[in-house]
């Protein structure tokens, strides 16, 4: 049964019926050895890869050196050997010159490399293909690749398969170009909404509104609220409180009331009020700047810190800390941490609360406009996941 099953996939294009067949990687890619110096065809190195989206992240249609690599056509596939669990594939329309651990396959039918491509990334592949030798640094092995059995469909099947893929693709690839234009556009307003070099007007700001800005220390507008460590509360199915980890910030976007545990925490201890915004207090995640906003009422473990808003608009206090990027006036000597001494005097330029107002509610639109988009980014990507799941045996 369980031979029988491997020839079917579970998801299938109407009118193909016919079991899949079992062939040798050799026997549908022919792998190319063709090496080139050229400093006239770009390079391709795994920095230039997104991860597990077979995109280019930057532009290297001028990055010419004289390196020597494995040259490759358009259509060719690139795939990374060296930690293959890193997922550095490439379909490129270009040709070029791909540098370090790359394998660069052709199809031997010309008419289907599309289906090739996607059947790299299938489980089956992944799994033979991460079956690796070395540990520090993990390499795929060729002779185990190559001599694998792999379900092939008829040309037919292949092209629809490969078809509905690359449309897929090139969804997901338009939402991303737009994510990426809204994190641009905000980072843009960032600049001309907020003063800049020494000056108290920003560039651009809301009609109406002409007076200079005020600088004024950060703690005569906030208390300051540390979190504690949890040792004294219990978890059980009746509890009704968030409790909220450096970790949980990973899973948010702007404003935190998503799902955390749920605990019942001894009364002693002080709840952060909702529309605090929150963030690491010492470590390495102070670093990467990861600022929140607290959606509701909920406690915080001791590596948190929160700034209640007093006399401040909420999202306006949200909007500045998270430009600004407290990593900036972090105590690095040893463990990064921010303390009080880093956070009272620390001096802000400050609007009307009328014009905070307009400020801040400016930026929690765009912030959920790009919210919207990244979810439909990752649905579209766990889309692409399940139906390679499916279509492939």
């Amino acid at each position: 049964m369980k031979d029988n099953q491997a020839k079917y996939p579970q998801l299938r294009f109407k009118g193909f019926t016919d079991p899949w067949e079992q062939r040798k990687l050799t026997e549908i890619v022919n792998r190319v050895n063709k090496s080139s110096n050229s400093d006239v065809l770009p390079k391709v190195e795994f920095e230039d890869i997104v991860s597990g989206e077979g995109r280019l992240n930057k532009d290297i249609s001028s990055k010419f050196d004289s390196r020597k690599g494995t040259l490759f056509e358009p259509g060719n596939i690139l795939y990374g050997k060296l930690r293959p669990y890193l997922k550095n594939w490439l379909f490129p329309e270009f040709e070029g010159v791909a540098l370090g651990d790359f394998w660069v396959f052709e199809a031997t039918d010309v008419s289907v490399p599309s289906f090739d491509y996607y059947l790299i990334q299938s489980d089956n592949y992944q799994k033979v293909a991460n079956d690796t030798s070395g540990t520090k640094m993990p390499r795929s092995d060729w002779k185990s690749i190559s001599s694998t059995d792999f379900a092939i469909p008829s040309k037919d099947e292949q092209k629809q398969i490969g078809a509905f893929f690359k449309q897929l693709d090139d969804t997901i690839t338009l939402h991303q170009r737009k994510l990426a234009k809204l994190k641009e556009l905000k980072q843009g307003y960032l600049q001309k909404m907020f003063p800049q070099n020494g000056s108290k007007f920003p560039q651009l700001r809301f009609a109406g509104f002409a007076d200079a800005w005020e600088q004024r220390k950060l703690g005569d507008f906030v208390i300051i609220r540390s979190g504690w460590s949890p040792s004294n509360f219990d978890i059980n199915n009746n509890a009704n409180n968030l409790f909220i980890k450096v970790d949980d910030l990973n899973y948010s976007t702007r404003v935190q009331e998503e799902s955390q545990v749920k605990v019942n925490i001894l009364s002693k201890y002080k709840k952060m009020k909702k529309s605090s915004t929150i963030f690491p207090k010492r470590g390495a995640a102070i670093m990467t700047n990861k600022v929140r906003m607290l959606g509701e009422d909920s406690y915080m473990d001791t590596n948190m810190m929160a700034l209640e808003p007093k006399g401040i608009d909420p999202e306006y206090l949200y909007t500045f800390i998270n430009k600004t990027g407290l990593y900036k006036i972090a105590d690095t000597s040893t463990i990064p941490q921010i303390n009080n001494k880093h956070i009272e005097p620390y001096l802000l330029l400050i609007p009307s609360l009328e014009e905070q107002h307009k400020i801040g509610s400016f930026f929690k639109q765009l912030d959920g406009t790009i919210a919207l988009h990244q979810r439909k980014l990752e649905k579209l990507q766990e889309l692409k996941k399940g139906y390679l799941q499916k279509m492939f045996c």
